[in-house]
């Protein structure tokens, strides 16, 4: 089948190849026990541990810290990560470490506090002013100059996939949107996924997190093919992003079984074990595919959504300062997104929903865009999600500010399979403002 008319070519002079730079990652219940002997292995003496003062007050964070000091490792808690970090969080937490003369950083948290340990790394290893990292246009986009102190990622949330990619996301306060510094060299050195972490998270959380997953891992598959972009120089250019290959479909596809399969279950269910521990799965899975492939639409609509809103308070995040959590912020696009996207890439959109569980006999791969979009907003209902941007307070008036935003985000637009105006973005979030 050919292409739609507005999506992107294959090259037959561009991109031959693509390059995969998986995390290492240790899965399974109680892994968080063995914190101290993976510390040790690699080569850690004085270790910065990040966490946020939630996470610090359970018993999960109990056992890794236990580990890291049982092995004898000097250790110094920094509890004060932020819910959705800002660049003056990262600032703070970039202090401590410049200050702490650090030898190794270990995470125990969600992906927020996983992001802030990454840029403190980053600033005490590579010392520079704030913007100089940050993402093009907003900040100097400059390229991280080499290795950082090793990093031991232990996430607590089924969602981000932040241990497993070499991306570290913020709140740009002044600009009202979301940016962030990516590199392959803030990839954690270690992932190690306890799935225990989240037996505690409310229903609300689980859904938040458990749809950032969803997302992730559509937007990955319906990416642009590596083979539509420019080759480059030399492969030190190649970016991290480097849209769908046959190495991320096969973690993003079943990423999207996982959640298809389970998350209505573990948001609707919080004695169910078995569903969070698949959910805890697939977010890895996911992360691994889109720190390969990258994300697109949904995720550059976010980063405004999230921005331009410090008044809401999201169901299971109570207890924080008002804030659009992230994978709300993402999947509240998600629908009108991939309407838009599914004629440019029917079949990758026909599979994506197959996966997540639409019911897709007799369908035609133009059919699947709808029939993911249709898919999504039904387990959106069915897990208490928010009807669509308005249920945030937002309106007509909003849109313009909400895609300068999405604009500026041209690293994640230029994934998606088709270009995106400034006119299609207005249209997009007009859809998403209400969907049942």
């Amino acid at each position: 089948m050919a292409p739609a008319p507005d999506a992107y070519p294959i090259d037959p002079n561009g991109e031959v190849g693509f390059t995969v730079e998986a995390a290492r990652m240790k899965f399974g219940p109680g892994m968080l026990a063995e914190l101290g002997g993976d510390a040790q292995a690699l080569g850690m003496q004085r270790v910065a541990l990040f966490t946020d003062p939630r996470v610090a007050a359970t018993a999960p964070f109990a056992a890794g810290l236990a580990s890291l000091k049982a092995a004898g490792l000097d250790v110094v808690v920094f509890d004060a990560c932020r819910v959705e970090p800002t660049s003056a969080s990262f600032l703070e937490a970039a202090a401590f470490a410049a200050d702490g003369d650090f030898d190794g950083y270990v995470s125990i948290g969600g992906g927020s506090v996983i992001d802030t340990a990454k840029a403190a790394n980053l600033y005490a290893t590579y010392p520079a002013e704030f913007l100089a990292y940050v993402n093009k246009p907003l900040g100097e986009g400059r390229p991280v100059p080499g290795p950082v102190k090793p990093h031991i990622a232990c996430p607590t949330t089924c969602g981000t996939g932040s241990e497993t990619t070499g991306v570290a996301i913020f709140d740009h306060v002044e600009k009202q949107v979301k940016t962030g510094i990516s590199s392959r060299h803030l990839r954690p050195t270690l992932a190690v996924v306890d799935p225990r972490t989240i037996d505690s998270l409310p229903p609300g959380a689980i859904a938040a997190t458990g749809f950032d997953v969803l997302t992730h891992a559509i937007e990955s598959h319906t990416a642009r093919p590596y083979r539509t972009r420019p080759r480059p120089e030399n492969s030190t250019l190649r970016p991290p992003y480097q849209g769908a290959n046959p190495w991320s479909d096969i973690g993003s596809l079943q990423a999207i079984r996982l959640g298809g399969q389970w998350l209505e279950r573990a948001v609707n269910d919080p004695a169910d074990s078995e569903a969070r521990d698949a959910l805890m799965f697939a977010a890895t899975l996911a992360g691994l595919a889109f720190g390969n492939a990258g994300v697109h639409i949904p995720h550059a609509m976010s980063y405004s959504v999230a921005g331009m809103n410090h008044s809401f308070t999201a169901t299971g995040y109570e207890a924080v300062d008002p804030m659009v959590p992230h994978g709300v912020s993402v999947v509240l696009n998600a629908p009108a997104a991939f309407r838009f996207t599914g004629p440019a890439a029917p079949a990758a959109h026909l599979r994506a929903a197959d996966a997540l569980g639409a019911d897709t006999r007799g369908a035609s791969p133009e059919d699947g865009g709808e029939l993911l979009a249709t898919r999504l907003i039904a387990m959106m209902r069915a897990t208490g999600l928010p009807n669509g941007l308005s249920a945030l307070g937002y309106g007509e008036a909003d849109i313009p500010g909400l895609v300068t935003g999405a604009s500026a985000q041209q690293r994640l637009l230029t994934i998606a399979p088709r270009p995106v105006s400034d006119e299609d973005l207005r249209g997009l979030y007009r859809d998403a403002m209400r969907y049942w």
